[in-house]
């Protein structure tokens, strides 16, 4: 089989990429999933006053945390902050703006981003504080707040297995987020486990496409 270098790249060239006030989406969960590889390259570069997106803001400085405690981010839109207390701190302290977005609301509203929707109708927060500066639309005599998409300058997310060219597979809680992110963004960039050839990959078992993935970088956590 011929071999095809195709969308592999150093983790320095995929560092080109990410830039000071750039809005970056990570995969993972609770810190379980991260890229942490990709991660670690953000704060080494020292980019700053970046726009959160993320299941959460981690644990602490071994995930998706290690942007917080390295003070790189200016707001997080995030489900929670709870496992990670520097979030709170920086908060509290009016060092970070966060915006609280219910699980299921937050993947709606990147599919939304992702496939060119205008937004996504949900009754989950209503009569809240979530619904403060939201639109709300009434269907069929009920309440439902209008949330907008959410896009982002760079995906950076965790596969199992990268053919060249980006087809990816993924590992259990990845599967969450990191294809619905990759849909997202203008750059999106993969941590992966393993980079085979192309067409070594079982067709059935691909869950992002190549056409989403712009960048591959092997290596594991």
């Amino acid at each position: 089989m011929t071999k095809v270098e195709g969308k592999v790249v150093t983790l320095e060239e995929a560092m080109v990429h990410i830039n000071n006030g750039d809005t970056i989406m990570v995969g993972g969960f609770a810190g379980t999933g991260n890229p942490v590889k990709l991660i670690n390259g953000i704060v080494n570069k020292g980019v700053k006053d970046l726009t959160l997106i993320c299941n959460d803001t981690g644990l602490d400085e071994s995930n998706v945390g290690a942007l917080i405690l390295s003070k790189l981010v200016k707001k997080a839109i995030v489900s929670h902050i709870g496992t990670n207390p520097e979030t709170g701190r920086q908060l509290r302290d009016g060092e970070i703006e966060v915006e609280f977005v219910p699980q299921g609301t937050l993947i709606e509203r990147i599919r939304c981003g992702g496939f060119g929707l205008g937004g996504v109708l949900t009754p989950t927060g209503v009569g809240t504080n979530l619904e403060k500066g939201k639109e709300k639309i009434e269907v069929e005599g009920k309440e439902y707040l209008l949330e907008t998409p959410l896009k982002a300058n760079v995906t950076i997310i965790k596969a199992k297995k990268a053919d060249k060219m980006g087809n990816l597979i993924y590992h259990g809680t990845n599967k969450a987020h990191g294809p619905m992110m990759a849909t997202a963004s203008d750059i999106t960039i993969v941590q992966a486990d393993e980079v085979v050839e192309v067409g070594e990959l079982n067709p059935d078992m691909i869950e992002t496409p190549s056409i989403f993935v712009d960048y591959i970088v092997e290596g594991g956590n």
